[in-house]
C-alpha cells in the first residue's frame, strides 16, 4: 500500500515541547497533540489523556519539539536532476541550459517521476510538509508527464500543490534586444520549436484538476502558472486568470527576478511588469509572485493593494546573481511574504532551514537600522504560514491548531542546534539545517521516522536514478553544445540591459553606489 492508499490512522504525540505558531502564538514546554482522521483534533497538556478512543499508535516525544512543517512554496522539480551541475551564470544564460529553447524532445515520464521523488524525499527528510511545485516541461506539456510528477508526490506521502510552467511565445519575444542580436540561423529554429497554444494548455490544465486537483484525500492540488507575465500570450494570461478564480487556484507568477526583465517592461510595455499585469486587471490575492526584487515603490504598492503574496528565494537570488528583495519596504507595506528554495540546480539543495537563516542574515546588509532586521519570529512566520497562505490554505496549514491539517515535524533538542538551548525561535532560524529532523508526518501519516523514509524503498530508488543519469547526462551535454553557442548574443543582450539605467540598484553598491534597499 501507498501513502496514498493507508487509512488515516489515530496518533497520539506524547509529552513534546509544542510550538504552534498559531495566532496567539502558543507554545508549551510539555503538551500532547491529538491526531483523527488527518486533522489535529486536540492540543494541549494533557489532550490525550482520556481521550474517548484508543489510538491506533503513540509516539513519545519527551525531548522533542513538535511544530508545524515547514511549506517550500516555491520549487521547480524538473530542476531535480541538475543540483551541483552548473556553474554561475545570471539567469538569462542559465536558462540556456535549464529550459533548453532549442531542446527536440523532453525526458521519459519514468525520469519525470524519479527526479519528482528525489526531490520530495529529500524534502521530507527535513522536515518540509508541503511544496508548491511551478513545474516546467521541456519542450512540451502532456498528460503523460503531469501524471509522472502527480504520482511521484502521490507515492512519496508529501503535500503538493502544482502547476504547469509552460510559456507559450516564441524564445526571441520573451527578451529585449535579442531578435536583433540573434542570427537569422538561430531566430528561424526558435520559430520552428516545439510550442504549444494557450487552447492546448488551458486542456491540459483542465486534466490536472479533473484529474488530480484533491486526491490522496486532499494532498495534492492543481496552481495555475504563467511563468512570467512576458512570456506568455494575453489571452492565455486572461484564461489563466479565470481559471484561477473558477477553482480558487493559486497563481505563480514570476516577475521582476532580474534588472533586464526591468529593462524588458520598459522597452517591450513601456511600464512595470508589475504594472503591466496590473493593467490587465490580473494582479489578484490568488497570484504569488516570486522573486519581487527589482521593483520600485510603485510596484509595492500595487502589490499590497492587490493582496498578493510574495516568494522571497533568496539562496537562488544569490546563486544567479539576481540581486536583493527589498524585504522590508514589502513587509512594511504590508505583503505577505512566504520562502521557496527554487529548483536544485538554483539552490543545489532543498533546505529550507538554510533559505531561512539566508533570509534573516541578508537584509540586516539593508539598513544600519537594526530595529528593522528581520526577526526570527516572521522569518519562521514566512516558512510556515506564509506558504500556506500562498497555497490558499491559511487556515488550514502552518500551524498546529485544532481543526488544522496535521503536518508536523519532530525534532529532537538533544543536538548541537539546541545545545544549550537559549532561544528557541532563534536556534530555529540561525542553528538548525534540518539534521535535528526525526520525525515528520504529512496528514496525519507518519512518512519519515528514525532516519527512513516510510512510504517507498528510497536506496532502489537513489540505484535506479544513477542508472537513468546516463542517458540524462547525454542529453544535458547535447544543450549544453547549444547553450555554448547561444551564449554569445545572450551575453551581448544581458549586457546591453544591465548597462541600462533603472533608476535602483539591488545588487551590492560600489563606493559611490546607492544602497539595495
Amino acid at each position: 500500500m501507498t501513502a496514498s492508499t493507508l487509512p488515516h490512522p489515530s496518533l497520539l504525540i506524547r509529552n513534546a515541547h509544542v510550538l504552534t505558531l498559531d495566532d496567539v502564538g502558543h507554545e508549551w514546554p510539555r503538551a500532547d497533540i491529538v491526531i483523527e482522521g488527518g486533522r489535529i483534533a486536540a492540543i494541549g497538556p494533557d489532550a490525550g489523556r482520556d481521550w474517548p478512543r484508543p489510538f491506533g499508535r503513540v509516539i513519545d516525544a519527551e525531548g522533542q519539539l513538535a511544530m508545524p512543517g515547514l511549506i517550500n512554496a516555491h520549487f521547480h522539480s524538473p530542476g531535480n536532476l541538475m543540483k551541483g551541475m552548473l556553474p554561475g551564470y545570471p539567469l538569462e544564460i542559465f536558462m540556456l541550459h535549464e529550459v533548453p529553447p532549442l531542446a527536440p524532445s523532453g525526458d521519459a515520464n519514468r525520469v519525470a517521476y524519479v527526479r519528482t521523488m528525489l526531490g520530495a524525499l529529500e524534502m521530507l527528510r527535513r522536515g518540509i510538509t508541503a511544496v508548491h511545485d511551478d513545474a516546467y516541461h521541456v519542450p512540451v506539456a502532456s498528460t503523460g508527464s503531469i501524471d509522472a510528477i502527480m504520482q511521484a508526490y502521490q507515492d512519496a506521502g508529501i503535500r503538493a500543490t502544482v502547476a504547469i510552467d509552460q510559456p507559450n511565445i516564441v524564445e526571441y519575444d520573451k527578451y529585449p534586444y535579442l531578435a536583433e542580436i540573434l542570427p537569422e540561423s538561430d531566430r528561424r529554429a526558435m520559430d520552428a520549436a516545439p510550442r504549444q497554444s494557450g487552447d492546448e494548455l488551458i486542456a491540459l490544465y483542465r486534466y490536472l484538476i479533473e484529474r488530480w486537483h484533491g486526491a490522496a484525500d486532499g494532498r495534492l492540488a492543481a496552481a495555475v502558472s504563467c511563468s512570467a507575465p512576458q512570456r506568455v500570450t494575453v489571452d492565455y494570461f486572461q484564461a489563466l486568470s479565470a481559471l484561477s478564480k473558477q477553482h480558487d487556484l493559486p497563481f505563480n507568477i514570476h516577475i521582476l527576478e532580474t534588472k533586464l526583465q526591468r529593462v524588458l517592461g520598459q522597452e517591450k510595455f513601456g511600464k512595470s511588469l508589475v504594472r503591466y499585469v496590473h493593467d490587465l486587471g490580473l494582479l489578484d490575492e490568488r497570484m504569488m509572485v516570486i522573486h519581487a526584487i527589482w521593483i520600485d515603490d510603485e510596484d509595492i504598492a500595487l502589490l499590497a493593494r492587490s493582496g498578493c503574496t510574495v516568494a522571497h528565494n533568496p539562496v537562488c537570488n544569490l546563486r544567479l546573481g539576481s540581486g536583493v528583495m527589498p524585504y522590508r519596504a514589502l513587509r512594511d507595506a504590508g505583503v505577505p511574504i512566504c520562502m521557496g528554495t527554487d529548483e536544485m540546480n538554483t539552490d543545489d539543495s532543498v533546505n529550507l532551514w538554510f533559505v531561512a537563516k539566508t533570509a534573516a542574515l541578508l537584509h540586516t546588509l539593508a539598513t544600519p537600522d537594526y530595529d528593522r532586521w528581520p526577526q526570527p519570529g516572521e522569518i519562521l512566520h514566512a516558512a510556515t504560514r506564509g506558504g500556506a497562505r500562498a497555497l490558499r490554505r491559511a487556515g488550514d496549514l502552518g500551524q498546529l491548531a485544532a481543526g488544522c491539517a496535521a503536518d508536523i515535524a519532530l525534532l529532537d533538542l538533544d543536538t548541537v542546534s539546541f545545545t544549550p538551548l537559549n532561544d528557541l525561535s532563534r536556534q530555529l532560524v540561525h542553528c538548525e539545517d534540518g539534521g535535528s529532523v526525526r520525525t515528520t508526518i504529512v496528514d496525519g501519516r507518519v512518512v519519515f521516522e528514525d532516519g527512513r523514509i516510510t512510504t517507498v524503498d528510497e536506496r532502489a530508488l537513489r540505484a535506479e536514478l544513477r542508472e537513468l543519469m546516463k542517458d540524462y547526462r547525454k542529453q544535458a551535454a547535447a544543450a549544453a553544445q547549444d547553450a555554448q553557442r547561444l551564449e554569445t548574443p545572450y551575453r551581448q543582450m544581458y549586457e546591453r540591459a544591465c548597462a541600462q539605467d533603472v533608476g535602483m540598484n539591488r545588487w551590492l553598491p560600489s563606493t559611490s553606489g546607492r544602497p539595495i534597499a
